[in-house]
């Protein structure tokens, strides 16, 4: 019989994008996907590879708040529930988590049914969903090779796997980092997330503006851009006279990423590792409100290895963004040893890796 497994994931494409990685490895290997999330994941996976999906009872709540924990607990059991009488119908071999409070349900559910378990976590720091559930599930597998917030035990445990990129960005893995020739063309992507940045979305237009004359006339510019910021962000372009293409989400990230000199971008776990794997120098604005610093933690990894430019929200400024652009811009050779150090500490085949982990730890 084909083996099913069903696979939990949070709402947004930093949990959406790996675990669509994962199914379409295990879809090469034989196995069917049941893709377990919240209702809100339907506008974000509609290209998801699942023959199924489902919708389970979520909710999260925030440290401190009884009352929303217990409404939260509540949630999550009544989806535990639902998630149950659709594992007696198709007996799933594994359930594999990929974080976010909509995962928790399906692997609730598991975990009281005595079924094979995995949660993989993207960030450098564990998520609290993950770090709530992976005490119970059989097999801890992690992105980065730091996993902090994590009890010793489970990180101990942790299998380190990388984190899985979609095939497209796999695929750039294979391709040479061409640095800009003196006085060539100059290409520079900004990236937001998979929701936009408000911040990269105002600032960078400005850093690019206060860039020199002779750099603006070499630039062209790809941003992803919030939608309220897009006719601004055109307009100082336009200023500027520099070449720019702004929309609020790129669906051919891997071709762009491909052609890039610079990125700029936050540093969620998905954009670091796409980073690293695409081998492309970078300035990284970690996300300042993040539980934990967890975009901080992630960017280490780039940084450490010379691969990236962090840029921290409380000491960026326009001046301070166009200064660490001209220093990268106008050295072609820093530009070339920061994207061969970023390559060497991707994991190309975290996806592969991931689903011999899952295969493992189903039994076969």
């Amino acid at each position: 019989m084909r083996r099913i497994a069903v696979v939990a994931a949070g709402g947004t494409g930093g949990h959406l994008f790996p675990a669509q990685a994962l199914a379409e490895a295990l879809i090469a290997r034989g196995w069917g996907i049941v893709l377990a999330s919240d209702e809100r994941v339907a506008g974000l996976a509609q290209d998801f590879p699942a023959e199924r999906q489902i919708g389970l009872s979520a909710a999260t709540f925030r440290p401190g708040d009884p009352v929303g924990m217990a409404r939260a607990g509540f949630a999550v059991m009544r989806g535990a529930l639902q998630a149950r009488a659709l594992f007696h119908q198709i007996n799933p071999s594994v359930v594999v988590g990929f974080g976010g409070y909509p995962s928790a349900p399906a692997l609730v559910a598991a975990i009281m049914d005595r079924r094979p378990t995995v949660i993989h976590e993207q960030n450098a720091v564990m998520g609290r969903a993950n770090r709530m559930l992976a005490p119970w599930v059989k097999t801890v597998a992690c992105a980065f090779p730091a996993l902090m917030k994590a009890s010793a035990k489970v990180a101990g445990r942790a299998r380190v796997v990388g984190n899985p990129v979609r095939p497209p960005i796999r695929a750039l893995a294979d391709v040479a980092y061409v640095p800009p020739e003196p006085d060539g063309p100059l290409r520079l992507l900004v990236t937001g997330g998979s929701q936009g940045a408000r911040l990269l979305s105002e600032l960078v237009p400005e850093a690019v503006k206060a860039l020199p004359e002779a750099l603006r006339a070499r630039l062209t510019v790809q941003q992803q851009t919030r939608k309220e910021s897009m006719d601004t962000a055109r307009r100082i372009y336009r200023d500027a006279l520099v070449d720019a293409e702004i929309a609020p989400f790129f669906r051919d990230m891997a071709g762009r990423l491909k052609e890039a000199h610079l990125v700029i971008g936050r540093a969620g776990a998905g954009t670091v590792c796409e980073f690293a794997v695409a081998g492309r120098p970078s300035i990284l604005v970690p996300l300042a409100i993040a539980l934990d610093d967890d975009q901080g933690q992630n960017a280490r990894l780039l940084a450490e290895a010379g691969g990236a430019e962090i840029a921290r929200e409380s000491q960026l400024t326009v001046a301070s963004l166009s200064g660490a652009m001209v220093k990268l811009l106008e050295n072609p050779e820093r530009l070339a040893r920061m994207a061969a150090a970023a390559r060497s500490v991707a994991i190309p085949d975290a996806a592969e890796r991931l689903a011999d982990v899952v295969e493992a730890t189903a039994g076969g």
